[in-house]
Parts: C-alpha cells; structure tokens; sequence
C-alpha cells in the first residue's frame, strides 16, 4: 500500500507473541485509490484501506469496481440510500448498518464474481450443496 501511495495511517507492526506464528497489528491505509493492489486484492488479515469519494454514486460505482463481490456494506440513516445499495452492491451478502463479517448459520452464504465457490451453502441451496447425484438402473 505504502509504495503505491496510499498512507499506513496505524498499525501494520509485526508483533511478537509468546506462541510462534505471523502476527500483524491491524493496519489502517487511508489516501488510497481504486487502482492500487490494497484496494483491488483480497487481504485475508487485519488491514482495511480508505478510499475517499465525492457522494453516494460513486461510492457504489467504486464499491463494484472490482473482480471480487463476497459482502459489501453501507452505513447510513437513509433508508432511500440503503434500499438502492442492498438491490445495487455487486456482492453475495449486503450489510446495511453491519459489520460485513459474520453472518447468520440459517442463511445462504457466498460471493459473487471472483469471490466464493460453488453453489451458497444453507437455505434452500443446502440441498444442492450436500447431495450428490447419482443415475442407477436394475434391469429384473
């Protein structure tokens, strides 16, 4: 992020911990832009970026503009606003006032375009999800 521009703005120290592993301080980019590799890749840690806009219509336009659509999320106190985003976000799971982790278990579950694989999992695509289908003939 750094080197493309934008502005680690805190965190992103590696920690050291009792228990051997990788650990990161959560980092927080700002001054970043919807052409760099921290907004357009997805980062499975604790490193958010912020991407300045001018309104609500290009906040979505930027929000889509991207190969990966696993959830999305607006916090907002228009209800005008939050409809079009839940019926306009390009991804699998909209939050409106929501963190955009952690879903309910009953519920369907994955992305859209790059993001997920296969079929949701629970509500009605369980079926689908957990069946196998077989062809089997007895001739008597």
């Amino acid at each position: 992020g750094k080197q493309e521009g934008a502005k680690l703005a805190f965190g992103g120290e590696l920690l050291k911990r009792d228990t051997p592993g990788f650990y990161l301080q959560p980092a927080l980019f700002t001054e970043a832009t919807n052409q760099m590799r921290i907004s357009r890749e997805e980062i499975f840690g604790p490193v958010a970026s912020v991407i300045r806009v001018k309104d609500y219509d290009e906040a979505l336009t930027v929000a889509n503009d991207t190969p990966f659509g696993l959830s999305s999320g607006i916090a907002t106190t228009s209800l005008k606003r939050a409809t079009h985003f839940k019926r306009n976000a390009e991804a699998g799971m909209v939050m409106v006032n929501l963190p955009t982790a952690g879903v309910d278990f009953h519920v369907p579950f994955g992305g859209r375009k790059g993001s997920s694989h296969g079929s949701r999992e629970q509500g009605r695509y369980a079926a689908e999800f957990y069946t196998t289908v077989k062809t089997a003939y007895t001739s008597a």
